[in-house]
């Protein structure tokens, strides 16, 4: 198009959908059935990265103590002991974050939150 071609008439498109809040973030969500592409939330992927690579520091020896850690890395000791818990996820679970393909209710501070040690319990309540 150029700037002698006339612009064809306005198209309106309705789309419906809602805004919600997730992990301090606006997102849009699309009503139920509504075919839409999965996003790899990196907040969560991010917690899961830093738990990991805490709980490999902490069994290598690098580290005596959470709290030596936890000074070392400037966080709060309960803080990093909340993000460990992630390595205690099923490995289902683990995947479909990696994969964005959790619920898009599960935000880093449901994960946070206390959870059942056996996989399939928790399996139930993250609804996968």
């Amino acid at each position: 198009m150029n700037r002698s071609t006339p612009i064809p008439e306005t198209v309106t498109l309705h789309v419906p959908f809602r805004i919600v809040k997730r992990g301090g973030k606006k997102e849009m969500q699309l009503p139920e059935g509504a075919a839409h592409s999965r996003r790899t939330d990196n907040t969560l992927v991010k917690a899961l990265a830093r738990a990991f690579r805490w709980k490999r520091m902490l069994e290598s020896g690098e580290f005596a103590t959470i709290a030596e850690l936890a000074e070392r890395e400037g966080i709060a000791p309960s803080y990093m002991t909340r993000v460990l818990r992630l390595t205690q996820l099923a490995p289902d679970i683990v995947e479909a974050i990696l994969d964005g393909k959790q619920r898009p209710e599960v935000a880093l501070a449901q994960l946070l939150e206390p959870f059942p040690i056996i996989w399939t319990d928790q399996q139930s309540i993250f609804e996968l």
